[in-house]
């Protein structure tokens, strides 16, 4: 399962734990139907890569993180690789975003 965070000291030390692990972060709203159809898959590629970290972040719950990463599109993903960002996708694209985790991995 994706890591679910509620806070910005959560996402910190997830991130910290992480290493040098790519790291994708799922910014998500419950009221999104496309969110709703890929979060499945978020799980399963969780549950089936141990290379790459997955984080799940309600929007709605955790304003001040959505707003730091400046999103406004959901689902949106942030790619980061050593702490620092990398890469960001839009969309519930499942091909899309398994393509740019292995291109980032």
């Amino acid at each position: 399962m994706a890591l679910h965070i509620t806070g910005k000291a959560n996402l910190d030390e997830a991130i910290k734990n992480a290493g040098a692990k790519l790291v994708v972060i799922d910014f998500f709203a419950t009221w999104c139907g496309p969110c709703r159809n890929i979060s499945p898959v978020i799980d399963k590629m969780a549950a089936e890569s141990d290379k790459v970290t997955f984080i799940k972040i309600d929007v709605d719950e955790n304003e001040a993180i959505a707003e730091e990463y400046n999103v406004t599109v959901m689902p949106t993903f942030v790619f980061l690789k050593d702490g620092k960002r990398v890469f960001d996708m839009s969309g519930a694209n499942e091909a899309n975003l398994k393509a740019a985790i292995e291109k980032h991995q």
